[in-house]
């Protein structure tokens, strides 16, 4: 990802070389300035000529086959992504396509994950396999919104997204392909209160300020 996985621009800064230090006298110049006092008032010594510095070259910016955020909401959006991401144990990083096939192709029809997506101006990639194999298909983010390859639907969110796919009546996605099996109790009790009183009304249940942040740190059924 963005991996992953936070979403950070490579600003290179470049610096201005240090200029150069004047030799300080040394003491034998100094014991002799009196003497030569009277003789260079009358001629006084040519300045010493300064080599000018080298130009220091301004060092090449990171590459990157992200576009520049056109607005801070695009980037907070991203951001957000990034953090949920993070969170969901499905996210497996800069994945590769091959790597990811491999891991689905022993899984049943439906199983999905998300990684890096190495095309040009596409952060994300969902891999799933499908009835015919594994497959692979971008997430794109226009205009602030997320949408897969090849469909007109999008959504503010990237999990609005994965959970639409997942209750579409085609079945799309099924289960994600985790990379811990075994998911802590508390993910899982976040879960079904997600599931039980959905993500609106989270802010109503009479909770600890605690396991209130807990809940909306990922407020998805997924």
């Amino acid at each position: 990802m963005v991996a992953h996985n936070q979403v950070a621009a490579d600003n290179a800064i470049s610096t201005a070389a240090e200029p150069r230090r004047r030799p300080e006298p040394s003491s034998s110049s100094s014991s002799s300035s009196s003497s030569s006092s009277a003789s260079s008032s009358a001629a006084p010594a040519a300045p010493a000529r300064l080599r000018p510095c080298p130009a220091v070259p301004a060092p090449a910016p990171g590459e990157t086959h992200f576009r520049t955020f056109r607005s801070h909401a695009e980037y907070r959006r991203i951001t957000r992504a990034s953090a949920l991401l993070d969170a969901c144990g499905f996210y497996w990083g800069p994945l590769s396509v091959h790597g990811a096939h491999e891991r689905l192709r022993a899984e049943p029809v439906g199983t999905f994950l998300v990684r890096d997506s190495r095309q040009r101006n596409c952060f994300f990639a969902l891999s799933v396999k499908m009835a015919s194999g594994p497959t692979s298909i971008r997430v794109h983010f226009q205009a602030g919104r997320f949408h897969l390859d090849g469909s007109r639907e999008t959504f503010d969110c990237l999990f609005e997204l994965l959970e639409h796919y997942v209750a579409a009546p085609r079945r799309m996605l099924g289960a994600p392909l985790r990379q811990r099996r075994v998911r802590p109790l508390q993910e899982l009790c976040r879960q079904r209160i997600v599931a039980t009183v959905g993500r609106e009304n989270l802010a109503r249940i009479p909770l600890n300020p605690v396991l209130r942040d807990y809940l909306s740190s990922f407020p998805f059924q997924i």
